[in-house]
């Protein structure tokens, strides 16, 4: 009579080894994963070794995590870790919030790659310098701003830019070209209010708004906002400025807005 033992051995615990032999030998013939990153922003699928091999530049910062990418805006506002330079962007980026920050400087070849680009806004960050072509390779750019910052002096500006805002800078007049804005010709909101501007610069026709309060101009021309040798001259699409804050008396300049249709906004002494 066969013991128990062996019955029980036979039946049970056999197949049990051999099915786990099976699968060892199975495990052991699959090559090493690869776990994928799918990164849709930046066009490609981006591949990283689990076995301790060197990390991918995506792996390390990559822009659409530390910031937050939807539909062709990028938005990296008060990021942290500090985020000190402009971070690189998926080349369909058209809108670019980077508020409150602390970037100190805008290179040249920080927005060489994204043509797309429509609105750029790094308001409340620590810029004190922008290299000059920083903006040259975006001819689609219509929006700028540049506010609360560290500037005294501006590079030169996209062609089609609808709005720019430096207000709260420390911009110079000797780092603003009397001509900065000229070819500007679709420029309708400009914003400079509470910096050290001791001029108004050249301001071309299509501007709505002007804002250069709390500056330190002192004078104005009969030919800073109108055309001093004629009266018949209206200027029909300004209808805001403001030059409070200055130490300038308008009673002194009577001349100066005839052209305009109301007359500078704010408190004036």
């Amino acid at each position: 009579m066969i013991p128990l033992r062996i019955l029980i051995f036979t039946y049970v615990m056999l197949p049990w080894i051999v099915s786990s032999a099976a699968k060892g030998e199975y495990m052991e013939a699959r090559t090493p994963a690869k776990a994928t990153v799918r990164a849709s922003d930046y066009g490609v699928l981006q591949d990283t070794d689990t076995d301790g091999g060197v990390p991918s530049k995506a792996e390390v910062l990559p822009t659409c995590l530390l910031c937050v990418c939807l539909s062709g805006s990028v938005y990296c506002e008060d990021v942290s870790p500090d985020m000190s330079a402009v971070p690189t962007l998926p080349k369909e980026t058209a809108y670019l919030y980077a508020r409150f920050n602390k970037i100190t400087k805008i290179h040249r070849e920080d927005f060489a790659d994204t043509a797309t680009l429509r609105r750029i806004d790094l308001s409340g960050n620590l810029i004190s310098e922008i290299e000059d072509g920083s903006f040259s390779k975006l001819p689609n750019l219509e929006e700028l701003k540049l506010a609360e910052n560290r500037l005294t002096k501006l590079p030169m500006l996209p062609s089609k830019l609808v709005t720019f805002n430096a207000n709260f800078n420390r911009l110079k007049t000797q780092g603003v070209k009397a001509n900065a804005f000229k070819k500007l010709t679709r420029l309708a909101y400009l914003y400079l209010g509470d910096n050290e501007l001791t001029a108004v610069p050249h301001l071309p026709e299509s501007l709505y708004v002007v804002h250069l309060h709390n500056n330190n101009i002192s004078t104005i021309t009969d030919e800073t906002f109108c055309k001093g040798n004629t009266s018949h001259y209206i200027r029909t699409n300004m209808y805001e400025v403001r030059l409070d804050g200055n130490p300038l008396k308008l009673s002194e300049h009577p001349n100066s807005f005839i052209c305009l249709q109301s007359l500078p906004i704010g408190r004036y002494k």
